[in-house]
């Protein structure tokens, strides 16, 4: 086989694995309907425990980062990123003291790797 040939063989099985992880790949966390590669996608069932996971796993690492103490009440809404992983963005509540208060927590994801990490951490303003 030539090297064309075999360049060729080698983009063809690139491009279908794409198309059949992006068409066909199973949807943890929250069934959020196909995988667009790089859009923000809404997630539809922030009740699911990887959700729930997600957003403990900001509120505490972002206490470990700056040595605050609030608690992790629910996640109110959020959308994910196909990424090198999967970012998501989570609008949390929080309690600070006897306040509940609304962050946006964006959390990058690798499970495959056992990696998690916390890229951004604010209070919502309106």
């Amino acid at each position: 086989m030539g090297a064309l040939s075999r360049r060729s063989s080698l983009i063809l099985l690139q491009m279908v694995a794409v198309v059949s992880i992006l068409s066909v790949a199973p949807l943890a966390g929250g069934g959020r309907g196909l995988l667009l590669l790089g859009g923000w996608q809404p997630i539809k069932d922030i009740k699911d425990p990887h959700i729930k996971e997600i957003g403990r796993f900001a509120v505490n690492e972002y206490n470990n980062q700056t040595s605050a103490s609030l608690r992790f009440k629910k996640v109110m809404s959020g959308e994910s990123q196909v990424v090198a992983g999967m970012n998501y963005r989570l609008i949390i509540a929080a309690k600070d003291g006897k306040t509940t208060r609304n962050y946006e927590a964006v959390v990058w994801d690798k499970p495959w790797e056992h990696f998690r990490q916390l890229t951004s951490f604010k209070p919502v303003t309106h």
